[in-house]
């Protein structure tokens, strides 16, 4: 593997006091969100507040913005557009907190015929998502990252030892919490592409993890005699040139994604640009120096290595 900054010295143990206070606001502030997605107060997407989706299949591709500026005129607001261009075909959802007295889909479709009137459509489908299937989806959301932690510690427990899947399960949950708090504060709507994203990160995260946890224990072995904090920093230091790599391959891919990727995959892949900074991270500075809290006696669980 090609080396970008040779052999280094570093004491990220030495710290860890300054990473630990930096990731407990990142996950305070993730914390907030959460509870503010639990209440319905975050900006939530139509797959979590409920809402309108009208697919429609026009005789020309209509200009996204041109689109969104007609509906727009006409008093809808809160509306995603997707657009497939190799089909001509349009699809817009309207969060339900917008208000108009018909019905969306109904308006949604004058619209079109009133700015578009040379430019003939059909209706592929229509649906609404009510605010209980909306509620349900948030359950099934939290459902399927907590399953995703399990499943982690489970993981990482069997294959190195319980403390390890458990620094490894904090440090996942400290980059989901991370990565949703920053979109929250940016407010960035949340939706089921971004619960995807974040799910994805958790995979990357641990992944990388995984790979300085085998060092560590590899040293371990080797040099035991030797503190915890100093094993811990020379296997770090071992795989940082690999760890930078790869997450620079994998940002170098994400950059253009978010850029140039359109409005569809803007947030998607900016969550996942965000995760895999906040991922390299935390495998250093939170995963780690959380085994050598765990090495302390109970009630010394703060004593030094």
């Amino acid at each position: 593997m090609m080396e970008i900054l040779g052999k280094t010295s570093i004491d990220f143990m030495g710290m860890r006091r300054y990473s630990f206070a930096v990731s407990g606001v990142l996950v305070l502030v993730g914390l907030i969100a959460l509870f503010q997605i639990w209440r319905g107060a975050a900006n939530l997407g139509i797959d979590f507040s409920g809402g309108t989706a009208v697919q429609l299949k026009l005789e020309r591709a209509i200009p996204i913005d041109k689109a969104r500026h007609a509906l727009l005129k006409h008093g809808l607001k809160e509306v995603e557009l997707q657009e497939f261009a190799a089909d001509n075909k349009l699809l817009i959802r309207v969060k339900a907190e917008t208000t108009i007295e018909e019905k969306v889909a109904d308006k949604v479709l004058e619209i079109f015929k009133k700015e578009f009137p040379n430019n003939p459509f059909v209706v592929d489908s229509s649906f609404e998502i009510g605010p209980t299937i909306g509620q349900k989806l948030q359950h099934d959301a939290l459902i399927a990252i907590s399953i995703s932690m399990l499943g982690i510690v489970l993981y990482v427990a069997a294959r190195f030892e319980f403390r390890f899947g458990i620094a490894a399960a904090l440090a996942t949950f400290h980059d989901v919490f991370a990565v949703l708090g920053i979109f929250y504060v940016l407010e960035k709507e949340i939706t089921l592409l971004i619960v995807t994203a974040l799910l994805t990160l958790a995979g990357y995260s641990l992944t990388d993890t995984v790979v300085v946890f085998d060092r560590i224990r590899e040293n371990l072995k080797v040099r035991h005699r030797d503190p915890l904090a100093t094993t811990i920093n020379n296997a770090i230091n071992q795989v940082l040139s690999r760890t930078i790599i790869v997450s620079l391959t994998v940002i170098l891919v994400l950059i253009p994604l978010t850029l140039f990727g359109g409005e569809v995959l803007h947030d998607f892949s900016l969550a996942l640009l965000m995760g895999v900074v906040v991922g390299t991270y935390s495998s250093v500075f939170v995963a780690s120096p959380l085994l050598i809290l765990w090495k302390g006696t109970p009630g010394k669980l703060l004593r030094r290595h």
